[in-house]
């Protein structure tokens, strides 16, 4: 709680500002809380990313652009203005709170099936009798859960930090491309405090055009813009480079003048990653110093599997994060890290597992096709308990 609400004091000023805007209940604001922590770089193993968790497609429908560049789900700005765009639109669809809360956890489709189903059985239209997934249903609770304990912390032997009433950003448009330890350093602050508010840079420069923007602190802006006028060297230390499909990473480190572990940390390759796929890559511009030292701003860029190393594992009634690192000998932390820090697994639920070098060794791959194949009574879902909740306020209190 101490970690979310640190985090959450960067961002919640400005959401809680839109919700009211919007007339919508005020405890949406603390939506993030249950999406993400309010962890900017969240990103789960289904791929929903920053602190609302879109999906790829459905961050698309509304607005936020992703590319080699840039992931407009982890902007802080445009992702909560898409989020309560969809928020409003489930509920304008569905009538109610609740409803659209659990359409914006399990999808619109799940919640329409459910409600077609309970009138085909003459049941109640309401959350608490809808047939949906066990994280749907605790989805709800969980949100009042968390606005109880923040309304009244005490009670629960906890002392929460304030956050100020007033904006902690302002968002600035670069007047041309610039390095993100550049601005960072233009606005005097760390990379750290840079990256936490403009998480959905995914390379170390950021592009300009007519609807880039930066957050710096407010207490930093004007600091950033005096700078920037008097700042009289080049603002890009990177380029782009259209790399040859089968070209050699190694000859490609040696003619930019750069090592081929800088070379890989710039573009987000898997350390075992040889030769390029053709695809574009980002090297030192020329004239640059590449000895200097490098720090790598790729977020969730860093080496990552591809799909076809990827393997999805049920799991079992007794299973642990522990006995499943264990089993596919991988570490604790590396599993935890590639389920989005995940530290509670039940039966049934599905998860990201890969052996050393990222690959899972072929008896474990047909251990795993094994768990996983239909009608394996050890991979079903255990039955819950229904839990009764609070209706959520239809107007902002």
């Amino acid at each position: 709680m101490a970690r979310m609400t640190d985090r959450a004091r960067l961002y919640l000023y400005f959401i809680v500002r839109e919700v009211e805007r919007r007339g919508m209940p005020t405890e949406i604001a603390m939506l993030p809380m249950i999406e993400s922590a309010f962890n900017p770089t969240a990103y789960s193993v289904s791929r929903a990313s920053g602190i609302w968790q879109f999906m790829p497609s459905t961050g698309k429908h509304f607005g936020m652009q992703q590319n080699w560049w840039y992931d407009g789900r982890r902007d802080v700005i445009g992702a909560t203005n898409g989020a309560l765009d969809y928020l409003q639109k489930l509920h304008d669809e569905f009538g109610d709170w609740e409803l659209a809360l659990a359409a914006y956890n399990c999808g619109e489709h799940c919640i329409e099936r459910a409600l077609k189903r309970n009138r085909r059985l003459h049941k109640p239209a309401n959350l608490l009798s809808l047939k949906v997934p066990k994280e749907t249903r605790n989805y709800v609770p969980k949100l009042l859960a968390m606005k109880h304990i923040i309304d009244n912390p005490a009670s629960f032997g906890l002392v929460l930090a304030d956050i100020p009433n007033e904006p902690y950003f302002a968002a600035i448009s670069p007047p041309r491309h610039i390095d993100v330890s550049m601005a960072a350093e233009l606005a005097d602050i760390s990379m750290d405090d840079f990256k936490a508010l403009n998480p959905g840079n995914s390379r170390p420069v950021i592009l300009q055009d007519d609807s880039t923007r930066i957050l710096i602190p407010a207490s930093k802006a004007e600091v950033f813009m005096t700078n920037l006028e008097t700042h009289d060297k080049p603002l890009v230390s990177w380029q782009a480079y259209q790399s040859k499909k089968g070209e050699s990473l190694e000859k490609l480190a040696l003619r930019f003048e750069i090592t081929v572990e800088k070379l890989r940390a710039a573009n987000g390759l898997s350390s075992h990653t040889k030769v390029s796929n053709g695809q574009q890559l980002l090297v030192p511009a020329a004239g640059d110093d590449s000895n200097k030292e490098f720090v790598a701003f790729n977020m969730h860029l860093a080496p990552t599997l591809d799909d076809s190393h990827l393997v999805l594992y049920t799991v079992r009634r007794g299973d642990t994060l522990s006995s499943i690192a264990r089993r596919y000998h991988v570490s604790l932390a590396s599993l935890k890290s590639r389920n989005g820090n995940r530290t509670l697994i039940r039966p049934g639920q599905k998860i990201a597992v890969a052996g050393s070098g990222g690959l899972v060794h072929r008896k474990h791959r047909t251990h795993l096709a094994k768990a996983n194949k239909p009608g394996n009574k050890s991979a079903r879902q255990s039955k819950t308990t229904s839990i009764s909740t609070l209706p959520i306020a239809d107007k902002a209190s």
